[in-house]
């Protein structure tokens, strides 16, 4: 079965040169931007609500990304936005925020309905960012739940690029190197 998959009459949609590991599941309503990559076993599900993913960002191994549906409380419900040159860290949990650019979202990371994660932001490692929490451009933010730790160093402004550039990089050399043995 194809890592690709529509749900009712809705198929993915890619931007040119995007890298989609063959164990990945994507579902639906979901559109992933130019030169962006999604590694071995992310689930990446846009059933009840759309996930759109930005240019040159990298979903990591084991990410799940998901929504929260419409409803009569909330009429739009909680897609999943993820901004241009995001790098979201291995076991990320994402469901129903918005991600802006140039963040990094450390591992094991979980996200919630609402969270808004303006651009420029580092979150460390094993936080929680709460339903509905904005992190402020500019801040590296860590724990559980996650709260503003210290301004972001200019070497760490730069790294936000650096690693997409990083990730670029690597799933151009997967789309040019790796083959499947069968």
């Amino acid at each position: 079965m194809s890592s690709l998959r529509s749900y009712k009459e809705i198929a993915p949609s890619l931007g040119s040169d995007v890298y989609i590991d063959d164990s990945a599941v994507i579902v639906g309503d979901v559109s992933i931007g130019k030169d962006s990559s999604v590694w071995p076993q992310v689930a990446a599900r846009g059933d009840v609500n759309h996930i759109s993913i930005g240019e040159r960002t990298n979903i990591q191994d084991g990410s799940v990304l998901h929504v929260t549906h419409k409803n009569v409380i909330n009429p739009n419900g909680f897609p999943l936005v993820i901004g241009n040159e995001v790098t979201i860290g291995h076991l990320v949990m994402l469901h129903g925020c918005t991600i802006k650019d140039r963040v990094l979202v450390g591992m094991s990371s979980t996200i919630l309905d609402g969270a808004i994660i303006e651009s420029d932001v580092y979150i460390g490692a094993g936080s929680l960012v709460p339903p509905g929490k904005v992190l402020e451009s500019g801040f590296l933010y860590l724990g559980s739940p996650v709260k503003k730790a210290r301004p972001l160093t200019d070497k760490e402004h730069a790294f936000l690029k650096t690693s997409a550039d990083n990730y670029v990089n690597n799933k151009n050399d997967y789309i040019n190197h790796v083959k499947s043995i069968n």
